[in-house]
């Protein structure tokens, strides 16, 4: 197959996934409420008792609300991802999963298309959430606006493969819903998204060392290095190689030959 035949496989599926979000007005409207409330009225509450300190990437004393604005990135790119993979679920149930996996493309490929298009529909998320964010008066450089687009890439290719994976082992919808709130608030609470690590240190150091090896915590600091401009190397390796090692295996379990498709195919 020629370069043009996957360039209209990648524009189907992604066009397909934007015309989803587009229709599903209500998708978008929650995918902001959840991180506008800690925005204006958690921040707001926790001010005082929570003011950070001067702490890198930050060259100043902080407000609150400052702090966890590149936490409530990740969380939208969280959140979409694991629904990005609850639409596959439900694809899968309809029928219409079989369809896009049985074509002459690679698995691989099309399952890359797949994370591609959610990223991208959790990039406009982010952005108009930034947007509001700016408006409200938390604003980073100008420039940083640009460099955060690299790791909102990756981290929506590391939470979408991670919801990708976990789909794999589901094969009702309902038993998916259960299984995404059993990964998305541990990753997201503990995790350095709300509170720096040397604050949760402080509380318990079970809690640091967890917060510590959460993938999704060096997703969130190279979020924020980014949005102001500087660059966490360690934050970004360890965000790349999760990305690589979470793509491999959900590519793998949506192997026919291997994986969970063929341990399923053959109970059934």
């Amino acid at each position: 197959m020629s370069l043009v035949a996957y360039a209209h496989c990648l524009r189907g599926v992604v066009g397909r996934e934007l015309l989803r979000f587009v229709h599903q007005r209500s998708r978008f409207v929650a995918a902001l409420v959840r991180p506008l409330v800690w925005l204006f009225v958690f921040a707001a509450g926790f001010r005082m008792a929570l003011g950070v300190a001067m702490t890198e990437p930050y060259q100043t004393y902080i407000l609150y609300e400052v702090y966890i604005v590149p936490g409530l990135v990740g969380m939208i790119q969280l959140f979409n991802g694991m629904q990005s993979s609850l639409s596959m679920v439900y694809d899968r149930e309809m029928g219409s999963m079989r369809v896009l996996l049985v074509s002459p493309f690679p698995r691989w490929y099309l399952l890359i298309c797949k994370l591609l298009a959610g990223t991208m529909v959790s990039i406009v998320q982010v952005y108009v959430f930034l947007a509001i964010a700016y408006l409200y008066g938390v604003q980073a450089p100008l420039m940083g606006y640009v460099l955060i687009l690299p790791a909102l890439i990756v981290t929506g290719f590391m939470v979408g493969a991670l919801g990708m994976l976990l789909s794999s082992f589901v094969r009702q919808l309902e038993n998916f819903a259960g299984i995404m709130n059993f990964v998305i608030f541990p990753m997201f609470f503990l995790s350095s998204a709300l509170y720096p690590l040397w604050r949760i240190r402080e509380g318990s150091y079970l809690v640091y060392q967890v917060a510590a090896l959460n993938p999704f915590t060096h997703a969130v600091e190279m979020i924020r290095f980014t949005l102001y401009e500087q660059f966490n190397l360690g934050a970004t390796l360890i965000a790349l190689a999760t990305t690589a090692v979470l793509l491999g295996l959900a590519i793998l379990a949506y192997n026919p030959a291997r994986g969970m498709a063929a341990r399923k195919g053959g109970r059934e």
